[in-house]
């Protein structure tokens, strides 16, 4: 067992979230990201979006599709990657969310104690 959550398993929790939210594609979760994580100084790193979003593709959470961006006749067929849940993708989200949970709660515990134990 790890000491504390892997960033992997952080960023696939989210992504994970957002594909709930809506289907959308990595740059535009990666923005969203970053504007959420700004006022705890976190950007997440570009290239572990990506090795997530593949990551849960390959693990059957995920499939991806292509579809153009916006209907601006100036952007000269501009594709990108759309995500969405296989037919057991949302079960198998589930059951992650589930996990990562357990280890969120064991790292809260942990940060509160050395809090605790060293500043107060």
């Amino acid at each position: 067992m790890a000491f504390m959550i892997a960033q992997r398993a952080y960023i696939k929790l989210y992504l994970i979230t957002k594909v709930e939210q809506r289907r959308g594609y990595g740059y535009q979760m990666l923005e969203e990201m970053k504007e959420e994580f700004k006022p705890f100084g976190y950007v997440p790193p570009l290239s572990e979006i990506y090795r997530a979003l593949h990551e849960l593709v390959q693990e059957g959470v995920l499939y991806r599709t292509k579809q153009l961006k916006g209907n601006d006749p100036s952007v000269d067929f501009q594709e990108i990657v759309l995500y969405h849940f296989t037919e057991e993708g949302r079960d198998k989200a589930k059951l992650y969310k589930k996990q990562v949970k357990a280890d969120l709660d064991r790292c809260i515990g942990m940060l509160q104690k050395a809090v605790q134990d060293n500043y107060n």
